[in-house]
């Protein structure tokens, strides 16, 4: 039996969700501010379920999401609070790790606003030398192009800690990244730069079997994290758009969703978890039957 990394669920979502407010273009952020206290509350309920990892709520704190909203004089401060509000819950759990997420530049699922290496290296290493002297390890999320991964681990470097790169995959053939390159592409970022595990997520659960047998080739520690969403409008691929524009299934039940990452553990994945509408119900359902199947969760 194998030893498995459970990470956390959703948090954007999920905060939405909770606090019942009308989706903005800042969305996880402007919870966080409105509502204090909830993203703890969300890491402490995810280690209750038996996450072993607190994900930070940091994924889409960026300059270019602050400036639209007159916000980026807070940059520095909402980075701390997030990490505050995950250190908080770590602290009453008495055990975890905590993983410093750093999203894409400017969109989320849009390969074609990647920014060059040079350019957004830099925006990485900013965050990272904020995120690095407070987490365990950073984990780079969501990104749909080789360029794109490329320029988030250069820039992560900055932290001193192992590197996690995610990647979001077509949901119609996981073994490609939405930017149409071959997940086996990224075997070159792995020679050239300190990465420590390669995942994809966001992407739909049925996508993530094509991807577990592509990431199996590139001799690291693999794993998923799929979405509970029908499909990416093209509404939410437009700058500024807000969560309103994608739909969460109503077919993703815990026991669904565990029957998914169980497959990927089969199949050699040892860091398995959740991403935007999978939450603590999947998680607790997910931990339950690795242990039932012999697994130890770490």
């Amino acid at each position: 039996m194998a030893e498995i990394t459970l990470l956390d669920g959703g948090m954007g979502q999920e905060l939405v969700a909770r606090s019942g407010d009308e989706p903005t273009p800042l969305w996880a952020t402007r919870v966080m501010i409105d509502h204090p206290g909830m993203v703890r509350d969300i890491h402490r309920d995810y280690f209750a379920a038996g996450a072993t990892i607190a994900t930070t709520n940091t994924y889409a704190i960026h300059h270019d999401r602050l400036e639209r909203q007159n916000m980026d004089g807070y940059f520095h401060a909402l980075h701390l609070r997030a990490l505050a509000e995950a250190h908080e819950a770590r602290a009453e759990h008495g055990a975890g790790r905590i993983a410093g997420s750093m999203g894409p530049l400017v969109g989320t699922y849009r390969p074609e606003v990647t920014q060059p290496v040079d350019i957004a290296a830099p925006k990485y290493a900013e965050i990272a030398r904020i995120l690095g002297p407070h987490v365990d390890l950073i984990l780079l999320e969501t990104l749909a192009s080789v360029e794109m991964c490329e320029g988030a681990v250069k820039g992560a470097v900055a932290a001193g800690k192992p590197i996690w790169l995610s990647v979001t995959v077509d949901d119609h053939d996981g073994s490609k990244l939405r930017s149409g390159e071959a997940l086996t592409d990224l075997a070159r970022l792995i020679a050239d730069y300190p990465i420590s595990a390669v995942l994809a997520n966001c992407s739909v659960p049925e996508a993530m079997g094509a991807a577990m047998q592509a990431l199996a080739q590139l001799g690291l520690p693999f794993g998923a994290y799929a979405n509970g969403f029908t499909h990416i409008s093209g509404n939410f691929l437009k700058d500024a758009a807000t969560v309103r524009e994608l739909t969460h299934r109503h077919d993703l039940t815990p026991e669904k969703y565990a029957d998914f990452a169980m497959s990927w553990v089969e199949m050699g994945a040892t860091i398995v978890g959740g991403c935007c509408e999978v939450g603590p119900s999947h998680i607790r359902t997910l931990a339950e039957r690795l242990r039932a199947a012999g697994h130890s969760i770490r």
